[in-house]
């Protein structure tokens, strides 16, 4: 009867022909491979928890008394969002472990879809052929920081209230549709009172739905094409040496899928993770000290702290100081990215096809543009925590935002410097090696 019912789709779908295609896809062996599936696994964590949560969680900004466990806010007014979060984390049964590994999960998710980029842009694997995947996945990465900063929000503690005023600040910047852009987005003014549900809307539906678009985008392009491999004896821009789809390759995707489910569940359960009780229900008075956002929205916090107070009016529009580091900067850096296997290919004349990844040392200009971006941006990311810093060092934050504003400027010069000097060495290393191993 299995059998009928197979040849029966096999006829009408032709099934049979794309499943032996895709069983049969070779799949390198190397663990930098493994960076896309561990995000893909962690999607799957998000929305599996998110389901579990959305169950409990009212997006309304109705004040009501708290009566819940939580008894230092018992009687305090507070938000029917913030309340159900509370009640999520001392009064559902498991509430506070899914919350948590959804929160873990959508942090690992942002930081492995990173380091799968700079895997991708230090290898050469963006080139022709693969431009559109790279567009796909700056796309998933830029998805992945709107969707983890709209549900951080969605709490209403004093903390993601902090942030959401910044960035209600940020889109009224924007010059000519900034106020429309904020009635559409936020519901008009902070806070407003279709914030929370409209903040809901993109998290648990729009933004979600199209990650899972460009997801399925990019694996239906992966198996239409041949896998990336590095160069090593045996391999070719011809071939693909690795293991088969089914069942080897299959098997150990498996068991990589348990163990992400396993450490976002043992983080969940073990490591503290926003702790809005601790935060409070927002007021718009208030500022909690020490405020900082998730890490991956910390080098815009940066870039806020550390722009210098220019403002500039152009054609009768002012466009005021939060433009330049909240949209100004975010805008081109993610151009840049969509752009760049466009950029190299018409700087490098390298319009060829590539299958083989190039190791880091051997395109130095490459490699040493990528560790200043980095540096760049990692520099932003520390300067999001100026405050903090002030206060370890005992030190004036006049000096600390200087000394950071001239280390944004020049570290960047320097590293890239250094690394087009290491670029050398170690390819010569390496060349020297591998002829070692050349059997004679």
């Amino acid at each position: 009867m299995t059998r009928r019912l197979v040849r029966w789709f096999d006829d009408r779908l032709g099934t049979a022909r794309f499943t032996r295609h895709v069983l049969n896809k070779v799949f390198p062996d190397h663990w930098s491979f493994m960076l896309g599936e561990i995000a893909l696994y962690c999607f799957i964590v998000l929305v599996l928890t998110g389901t579990f949560l959305s169950f409990f969680y009212e997006a309304s900004p109705q004040a009501i008394s708290y009566t819940g466990s939580y008894e230092p806010l018992v009687g305090v007014e507070v938000s029917r969002a913030y309340a159900s979060t509370l009640d999520l984390s001392f009064d559902v049964r498991a509430g506070l472990l899914i919350r948590q590994m959804h929160h873990w999960a959508a942090v690992l998710f942002v930081a492995v879809l990173a380091l799968h980029a700079a895997r991708v842009f230090f290898t050469g694997a963006f080139r022709r052929p693969r431009e559109l995947n790279w567009v796909i996945g700056v796309g998933l990465l830029l998805l992945a920081l709107v969707n983890g900063f709209t549900g951080y929000s969605l709490v209403d503690d004093q903390l993601s209230g902090t942030g959401l005023r910044i960035g209600y600040s940020i889109v009224l910047s924007v010059p000519v549709i900034g106020t429309w852009l904020v009635a559409l987005l936020l519901g008009g003014e902070f806070p407003g009172p279709d914030l929370l549900s409209r903040l809901l809307v993109m998290h648990i539906m729009i933004v979600p739905a199209l990650i899972t678009g460009l997801i399925v985008a990019h694996f239906a392009i992966m198996v239409r094409q041949k896998h990336t491999q590095f160069p090593a004896p045996g391999r070719a821009e011809a071939n693909v040496v690795g293991l088969r789809l089914w069942p080897t390759y299959a098997a150990k995707a498996t068991g990589l899928f348990f163990l992400t489910t396993a450490v976002l569940a043992a983080l969940g359960g073990l490591v503290q993770i926003n702790p809005i009780w601790l935060f409070g229900p927002y007021r718009v008075a208030d500022v909690s000290a020490a405020s900082q956002p998730d890490w991956y929205m910390g080098w815009l916090e940066g870039a806020q702290r550390l722009m210098p107070a220019w403002e500039l009016r152009l054609f009768g529009f002012e466009i005021p100081n939060p433009f330049f580091p909240g949209v100004l900067l975010p805008a081109v850096t993610f151009l840049l990215l969509f752009a760049w296997p466009w950029i190299e290919a018409r700087v490098t004349g390298d319009k060829g096809e590539h299958h083989l990844l190039d190791p880091p040392s051997s395109k130095p200009n490459r490699t040493a543009l990528g560790v200043a971006a980095i540096t760049f941006y990692g520099i932003l990311f520390i300067a999001g925590s100026s405050d903090v810093i002030t206060v370890w060092l005992g030190a004036s934050v006049s000096v600390v935002v200087r000394v950071l504003q001239v280390s944004l400027i020049v570290l960047p010069v320097v590293a890239a410097l250094v690394t087009k000097r290491l670029c050398g060495p170690i390819r010569q290393t390496r060349e020297a090696r591998a002829g070692s191993e050349v059997p004679r």
